[in-house]
């Protein structure tokens, strides 16, 4: 089967002409409602207004769907889409295609593909994949070809679903007593290693674009590789870390110091944006704060503007 070139899916966003402003719409990450129940998440996105709405599938949280949902459980989500009138095109599952041992590779591509075909069934259009959260330096050149062809069989099967694949930027991460996180490169914040993926994975897939968890890997690279994914963004979260003794913890966009009016005006992807705020003791005000920030950014800018 010859294969598509990259591509962005159209979610019929129909944006008016606003003196010649990029118009950026925004929707809602899932994240941060990984504690609460599914229409819980729908009733908050109501709340704010959101149209679209991001859910996972797996991960042993209250919030997602289960490993393998059921009929019913489908049926169920679904009607929650009816009954808000508010669109789930994204899915994020939980994988790690960078394990050393390869029968453990092989069981975590088989339950992605049984989670793919479910996102599918409850009508996503994307599904959020990792590559892994190996050190980038462990990543041996086997461990590497099993990654690629992994994500090749994913795809052939997305394919045929109609949906395609956003691999996530997010390095790995370990917690100290603290509970601040420490981020290290993994092949989807090195930059060597996104080129490389960028020439061996197959032309469909394209990045979740997480300037958030580049800036925690690398907090002096203040374009957060936007100039090397920039072709095959296809999938934005929006967040931010802050330092806590030396690591991190998640923060919303506006609460530190990434500044995402430059990312907005030059990022070619023009789908829609969620808001990924993660900490789980303040979700509204969080989503709050984060939309106080977009209207300040737009209120400063000449070029942009931000709908939901």
């Amino acid at each position: 089967m010859e294969k598509q070139g990259f591509v962005r899916f159209n979610y019929d966003l129909s944006f008016a002409p606003m003196h010649e402003r990029k118009v950026i719409e925004i929707g809602c990450g899932e994240w941060g409602f990984r504690n609460l129940p599914m229409r819980e998440h729908f009733e908050i996105a109501r709340d704010f207004d959101f149209k679209w709405l991001e859910f996972g599938i797996g991960g042993d949280q209250t919030g997602r769907l289960s490993e393998f949902p059921e009929p019913d459980e489908i049926a169920e989500f679904k009607a929650l889409n009816e009954e808000f009138g508010i669109a789930t095109p994204f899915c994020c599952i939980e994988n790690d295609f960078t394990l050393a041992d390869e029968n453990d590779h092989l069981e975590v591509l088989k339950k992605s593909k049984k989670q793919i075909q479910a996102a599918a069934d409850c009508g996503a259009k994307q599904v959020r994949l990792f590559a892994g959260f190996t050190p980038v330096e462990k990543v041996s050149s086997e461990i590497w070809d099993r990654m690629i062809k992994a994500f090749w069989d994913a795809d052939q099967l997305c394919e045929g679903l109609g949906l395609t694949i956003a691999i996530e930027t997010h390095g790995g991460i370990t917690f100290d007593e603290g509970e601040s996180a420490h981020h290290f490169n993994s092949v989807s914040t090195d930059p060597e290693s996104l080129i490389r993926l960028m020439e061996q994975l197959p032309p469909r897939v394209g990045f979740n674009y997480d300037p958030g968890n580049i800036k925690a890997v690398r907090p002096e690279d203040k374009n957060c590789c936007l100039d090397l994914i920039n072709d095959r963004i296809n999938y934005c979260h929006l967040k931010d870390w802050t330092r806590k003794g030396e690591g991190w913890v998640a923060v919303a966009i506006g609460d530190d110091d990434l500044d995402y009016g430059p990312l907005f005006e030059n990022m070619k992807y023009d789908g829609v944006c969620l808001i990924e705020y993660e900490p789980l003791h303040d979700s509204r005000d969080g989503i709050r704060r984060s939309l106080d920030y977009l209207q300040r950014i737009e209120e400063g800018s000449q070029v942009l503007k931000f709908q939901r």
